[in-house]
């Protein structure tokens, strides 16, 4: 079997002071990008402040990236995608965010459709349909969005509960919630948008963190039966961690190439879900060695409960 790394003895509980400070930074951070959303001053993508959305087709095919070029010299917001399955060939939506005024959405509306009409002559654009997205809207997609996020972090601790204990559950869950959290906080940090594909991405995430956090409370429940006797539970969790550590290191690795990939070869669209793809994984795979079971060692010394 491939390995990055070999065997190791790291002690990783022995620095979960400096990981708790530097999680607690990154949590922060997501936090005040969490309250930015909720009061709407974060750059929420169309999907959530509304928008402009045109759907149709051009008589000629016309490459994507000709087409945002040609767009955003005057709508920088620009979101295009290719409609496949369209009966018409060349099809796109074509999206932009939506000024505040209905009156300044429907100008908006008549420019975007002079502009392409005036950039592609001699290749007709036939409009299918054309819509305003109202911020209302938005603002409903946001709230399902925070439902689905709050539902699956439940759905997490029924199931490392049931799987574990209760203990394992809560520290999973703080582990995925941190993770969830640190990407939301980096993304408003640097100023990139917030649209549903991110929301995609970061339920990704979190099962994805969830994954890794199982293997290593999977492997903590085998060795309890060494170490427990002894009362090592320390030198357990860091035996557990430096046994899957390698596995650990491959699946990140061979899935943040292909993130990478993406993120290079996937277009505009998908620049910023690739990109939280990748920070999501950088985080998640920090968060089962130096989040979540650190969490349980911290329960463990206050509160001593066999794993089952």
């Amino acid at each position: 079997m491939f390995r990055i790394i070999g065997d190791t003895n790291i002690n990783f509980i022995g620095v979960r002071k400096i990981a708790f400070l530097l999680s607690s930074i990154l949590v922060i951070l997501g936090l005040i990008a969490l309250v930015m959303i909720f009061m709407g001053k974060a750059n929420m993508g169309i999907d959530f402040a509304g928008g402009i959305m045109i759907k149709g087709y051009f008589d000629k095919p016309v490459a994507i990236a000709k087409l945002r070029t040609a767009i955003s010299s005057k709508f920088p917001d620009v979101k295009i995608t290719r409609l496949s399955g369209f009966e018409k060939k060349n099809a796109y939506i074509i999206k932009t965010k939506r000024p505040k005024t209905e009156a300044e959405g429907k100008q908006r509306l008549k420019d975007l459709k002079a502009l392409i009409t005036n950039q592609f002559q001699g290749n007709k654009f036939t409009s299918v349909s054309e819509h305003l997205i109202g911020p209302a809207v938005g603002a409903t997609l946001r709230t399902d969005a925070q439902k689905a996020i709050l539902l699956s972090l439940f759905g997490i601790i029924v199931y490392i509960w049931i799987r574990f204990d209760f203990r394992s559950g809560i520290a999973a869950t703080i582990a995925v919630f941190h993770d969830v959290l640190a990407v939301m906080g980096i993304f408003y940090l640097l100023g990139l948008e917030f649209d549903l594909l991110i929301v995609t991405a970061l339920l990704t995430l979190a099962g994805y963190s969830l994954s890794d956090t199982v293997v290593v409370f999977d492997r903590i429940r085998e060795n309890l039966r060494k170490y427990r006797t002894k009362g090592e539970f320390i030198p357990c969790v860091n035996k557990s961690i430096n046994e899957v550590l390698s596995r650990t290191i491959n699946t990140s690795f061979t899935t943040i190439v292909v993130v990478i990939v993406i993120f290079f070869f996937g277009g505009d669209v998908l620049h910023n879900f690739s990109l939280a793809l990748t920070l999501g994984i950088l985080v998640g795979t920090y968060s089962s060695i130096f989040v979540a079971s650190p969490i349980v060692v911290e329960w463990e010394a206050r509160r001593p409960r066999r794993f089952k």
